[in-house]
């Protein structure tokens, strides 16, 4: 169980976002939200590298799991490289609010609920133009999903888990959806 903890964790913890916007000369924890996930580097550097961005962090999260083997071991090694995506040893444990790599982790585990919080996401995030929103509906729609499909309680936990984490990163932007200072895509 340990190695699968610390295999996840240092997969998990490639702080991409910001070594990919570094590259582009910005410093994502200094511009935009300040976060070092895809939606920052869009608003800071484009929409081709967040969208490198996301294809890399979802690999990760699934990467993780595969290295572990999948299983009970896997959802062990998911959810490390959920929490060290959020809390990067490289970044002061200051990093992205785990979502993309969430759904690499749970796209390998549990394709299906992750596939509906998938449809969630992009459902929200397109009518109500809030990528927070979008990703909040689907953070909590995938342990619902999760614990409705037969599999193994291991996933069921760490889907629950993943989940309240990514929900705690996102209390930020939960307070501005509240108070009408979100911003919407595109602004």
């Amino acid at each position: 169980m340990i190695p699968a903890i610390v295999i996840g964790y240092a997969v998990g913890s490639l702080p991409i976002g910001f070594l990919v916007a570094h590259g582009a000369g910005v410093d994502l924890r200094r511009a935009g939200s300040g976060n070092v996930g895809a939606t920052n580097v869009y608003r800071t550097t484009g929409l081709s590298t967040a969208l490198a961005v996301m294809v890399a962090d979802v690999a990760k999260g699934a990467a993780a799991v595969w290295l572990a083997g999948g299983g009970v071991t896997g959802a062990i090694a998911g959810l490390a490289a959920v929490v060290g995506h959020i809390y990067p040893v490289w970044l002061r444990f200051k990093g992205g609010k785990g979502v993309a790599t969430a759904t690499g982790v749970f796209g390998v585990l549990t394709p299906l609920p992750t596939a509906i919080a998938a449809a969630a996401f992009v459902i929200v995030a397109a009518r109500s133009r809030f990528v927070s929103l979008g990703s909040i509906v689907a953070t909590v729609t995938l342990p619902v999903a999760q614990w409705l499909t037969p599999g193994t309680r291991a996933v069921d936990v760490a889907a629950t888990a993943a989940a309240a984490l990514i929900l705690f990163r996102h209390r930020g932007n939960i307070a501005r959806l509240r108070a009408h200072t979100e911003r919407a895509i595109g602004t």
